[in-house]
């Protein structure tokens, strides 16, 4: 069951809106739920659930109850709310996490897309596995390894893998076309089975090992390795012996590097909550086989509610894609309903899970080094986020700005001859970059290169009354000279938004005429403007602008390989739309389906042999 209050007047003052959300609160049933109160535009701003409806409404809405920064900020944002009303706790808590997965708004804890962390990937049903850096996990039956905090992070571990177990490096389809064993091979990297070098079953132990090492188990690893060294020198086969004497060499001086934090050798996260004033810092630790492999950081800008609340929406949101989960979670505090989060985490584990608090011993060291992980990141976002306040100030004072410019949209267009044409928006906020800001629009035209009628269209586009639940920028930045930012003008005075906001243009250098640096236009003057000691100024409007173009160069790539696989598909007898989406769903492009395994072809529903064959073959022509 739904309830929508009848929407605000256009212009209300902001304690008649507060009576007015109070009346409507003591109206709700108080029964479980999830609520969603939205803005002045109708823009989801956060989304809750409660055991009790009215009775945690009514408790944002009392004039007489003190509230933390944060909460403050959020009503001042809160126009309406409706609710929605559920049979059980646990019915709350899902749609909750729906909710907020789906519309991600600003004042919820929302964990970034984790794309651009980098994990390990070992296909384990292949016949001869190998590690694949990949960014986005998938139900596949694969073992993923990570999140890792860095891509160099990553690079050291493949490197002392490749060195250490010498798990191949070639796709399994390019075994049967070597004459001769690989590169890798030769070099003493890889234990050559595109060469038939090493049979299946040897191969897997040494996978297993792999698996062992990336999940922690280093200790036991060098016990096991010890032994075969042992029996091999027993019998005389000092070669192997002396290989596997290497290997055990290398693995104890990784686990030298390693810290130790507990004496009972289990695995388990360890999760810290610091909340500051206007912003909330939760630390991660993971802890496997009684040694700290690693620790992540997460940030979450104006997230509202009790920190019990927030971790409870943390641990949720995180485990649920963030594959293997050990099963015991430290926490600095319970989350709400801890029982509820515990039944949540098993379903997903598929195993116990246990929620605790520690109080003495390894353990509270443990979460206490989680919080001073929070601290330390907490003062680092002090610190960066005060620079970043300075720097806009600075760029407002050198643009003679309105304001300081603490959201800047930037918009670039980009097209292949003309083909393809598309544009893209980025968004920064604070000085960042605020990925679930940036949009991707498609454009028509007459297949001829115009880019003043595609920022012409854009801009409409982006400023149309049913594209108003965002908030404007405080500066809107076109890549391009003059044109561009004359035609932005014009349109957005077309639509009378000309005084809500500044307007400039970021045009690149033009080396031939003697140009040392890019320029940036502005309405009324002829000439750009000049930085002098203030470079750094211009350096972070050409890093807004990189991202647009990157962000609209990248759309356009995937528009066009997504139209020649299209077009290379609809050439295969076999494959209709259905099997066509199938595809394009699963690999998202040329290269992908072209570099797959006739397995991993042949493992989506219809995909025969023979068209597995057909598809690789006609888009390996159309690539020629």
């Amino acid at each position: 069951m739904t309830t929508n209050p009848t929407p605000p007047t256009a212009i209300e003052h902001p304690s008649s809106r507060i009576d007015r959300l109070a009346r409507e609160a003591a109206a709700v049933a108080t029964t479980p739920g999830v609520y969603i109160m939205r803005d002045e535009r109708g823009a989801i701003v956060y989304v809750g659930k409660a055991r009790n409806l009215r009775k945690r409404l009514q408790s944002y809405f009392q004039k007489q109850r003190p509230h933390d920064p944060k909460t403050v900020l959020l009503l001042t944002k809160v126009a309406a709310f409706e609710t929605t009303l559920t049979h059980t706790e646990k019915e709350a808590l899902i749609l909750e996490s729906n909710l907020i997965k789906r519309h991600r708004p600003r004042f919820n804890v929302v964990l970034k897309d984790d794309k651009r962390y980098p994990s390990l990937r070992l296909d384990i049903d292949a016949p001869y596995p190998r590690l694949t850096v990949v960014r986005k996990l998938r139900s596949d039956g694969s073992l993923y390894f990570g999140p890792y905090a860095s891509a160099g992070a990553v690079r050291q571990t493949i490197k002392f893998i490749n060195k250490t177990f010498k798990l191949c490096k070639c796709r399994c389809e390019s075994f049967k076309k070597r004459p001769r064993p690989c590169l890798n091979h030769q070099m003493g990297l890889c234990m050559g089975p595109c060469f038939q070098e090493v049979s299946p079953g040897e191969y897997q132990e040494v996978v297993k090992e792999v698996v062992a090492f990336l999940r922690g188990r280093t200790p036991a690893l060098i016990r096991k390795i010890k032994k075969q060294m042992q029996a091999a020198a027993a019998t005389q086969d000092y070669e192997s012996a002396a290989r596997l004497r290497d290997k055990m060499f290398a693995l104890e001086r990784t686990l030298e590097k390693q810290v130790s934090v507990s004496t009972d050798f289990k695995d388990r996260d360890v999760v810290g909550l610091l909340a500051a004033d206007d912003f909330t810092v939760i630390a991660l630790l993971r802890v496997r086989g009684g040694f700290l492999l690693g620790s992540r950081n997460f940030v979450f800008e104006e997230a509202v509610g009790a920190p019990e609340a927030q971790m409870g929406v943390f641990l949720r949101q995180y485990y649920a894609s963030a594959g293997r989960m050990p099963r015991e979670i430290l926490v600095s505090r319970l989350p709400e309903e801890p029982d509820l989060v515990a039944e949540t985490l098993q379903e997903i584990r598929g195993g116990r899970v246990v929620i605790a608090v520690p109080q003495r011993g390894d353990k509270e060291k443990l979460v206490q080094l989680a919080l001073q992980n929070a601290r330390q990141s907490a003062g680092e976002h002090r610190l960066q986020r005060d620079a970043n306040t300075a720097m806009l100030q600075r760029l407002q004072q050198r643009l003679k700005l309105r304001r300081p410019p603490v959201r800047i949209e930037c918009f670039d267009n980009s097209n292949l001859f003309g083909s393809q044409p598309v544009s893209a928006m980025v968004v920064f906020e604070g000085g960042r970059p605020r990925a679930e800001g940036y949009r991707r629009y498609i454009m028509g035209g007459s297949g001829k290169p115009d880019d003043y009628a595609h920022m012409a269209a854009v801009i409409r586009r982006r400023f149309d009354k049913a594209d108003q639940g965002r908030p404007w920028p405080d500066l809107l930045l076109v890549d391009g000279g003059k044109g561009q930012l004359n035609v932005a003008l014009a349109i957005l005075a077309e639509m009378g938004l000309g005084a809500q906001f500044d307007v400039a243009g970021i045009a690149k250098k033009d080396p031939d005429a003697g140009e040392q640096q890019d320029k940036i236009y502005l309405p009324g003057r002829a000439n750009p403007v000049t930085f002098g000691k203030d470079g750094d100024l211009l350096l972070f409007l050409q890093r807004v602008r990189d991202e647009a173009h990157r962000w609209a160069i990248t759309f356009q790539r995937r528009r066009r390989e997504t139209a020649a696989l299209r077009s290379a598909l609809d050439q295969v007898s076999g494959i209709g739309p259905k099997r066509k989406a199938q595809l394009l769903h699963h690999f998202g492009s040329l290269e992908a389906i072209a570099a797959a395994s006739p397995e991993a072809l042949q493992a989506l529903p219809g995909i025969t042999a023979e068209i597995a064959q057909a598809v690789q073959a006609m888009i390996r022509g159309t690539d020629k």
